[in-house]
């Protein structure tokens, strides 16, 4: 039952619904109507459509997030391998190691060469200031005679 109020008095119509039930409108609003319902359904396609894409682009991140943690977390630790130039830096480096530890023994060779060097000055001169003492000597020795 449907209820409709005019003034102050209330309309009470029965409608009775079944297969065999005509509808009459105007085809105008049958069109809008049939309009709006295919907008509708094109609109939610759509949305399901952005979804799925949206749920693929984020399989396919994840995917790729993982695999590059995995490589930042391996690659350090060196469980991927090294790249040729890696390897050849690390050459070059162990070079120079040898390098600088030989260096460094020399320094400390010329070190020890330079305490030797200031205490043999130190031995020559004491020993000119001798020869000048037997110098002096061996000229009195020959004055007295």
């Amino acid at each position: 039952m449907d209820y409709s109020y005019f003034g102050s008095n209330y309309i009470i119509y029965n409608m009775k619904v079944s297969s065999n039930t005509s509808v009459s409108m105007p085809m105008k609003n049958l069109i809008s109507i049939v309009g709006a319902v295919a907008v509708g359904v094109w609109a939610y396609f759509g949305v399901i459509e952005r979804i799925n894409t949206l749920e693929t682009d984020n399989h396919l991140i994840k995917k790729d997030l993982d695999k590059a943690v995995e490589f930042s977390i391996k690659w350090p630790r060196g469980e991927l391998g090294s790249l040729p130039a890696d390897s050849e830096q690390f050459l070059l480096i162990e070079s120079l190691l040898t390098d600088v530890e030989y260096i460094q023994t020399e320094i400390k060779e010329s070190r020890h060469n330079a305490v030797n060097i200031n205490r043999l000055q130190k031995d020559v001169e004491k020993i000119l200031e001798q020869i000048e003492v037997l110098k002096d000597k061996v000229r009195n020795n020959g004055n007295h005679n």
